[in-house]
């Protein structure tokens, strides 16, 4: 396998491991869907959007995406209908097994507190 297959494999299981994750939080009172998404021109989304009783969403989600230059970046929020209740900075890598490690960081930091938040948001429907 050359290079830029294992990249892409890499890459992959990067990908599979994020969504693998984030398809895994769920809530007893509200609905979720896990998603992934293409984001043109070379990138990647993925995570959960859950709706809430009163029709409001919340996505958990990261993305990766090739940028010019050869540069990865990476993100990862937690929105309501579109506004950021945690938005991680945008960081960048040259090298794929760092924005792997960046994606995987991000995954749990998003992951971690969303159930703390959606039982915030149930509270403010009640």
């Amino acid at each position: 396998m050359d290079s830029d297959s294992l990249a892409a494999a890499a890459l992959l299981a990067g990908l599979s491991r994020a969504s693998g994750i984030l398809a895994e939080l769920h809530h007893p009172f509200v609905r979720s869907a896990p998603f992934a998404a293409f984001l043109p021109p070379a990138g990647a989304r993925t995570g959960v959007m859950f709706t809430l009783p009163d029709g409001r969403e919340v996505t958990v989600a990261v993305s990766i995406a090739a940028s010019g230059g050869g540069v990865l970046q990476v993100d990862g929020a937690v929105t309501l209908d579109g506004e950021p209740l945690l938005d991680l900075p945008r960081r960048t890598a040259v090298e794929l097994g760092d924005a792997l490690a960046v994606l995987d960081e991000y995954v749990a930091d998003v992951a971690q507190p969303t159930g703390r938040l959606l039982d915030q948001l149930l509270d403010e429907i009640v």
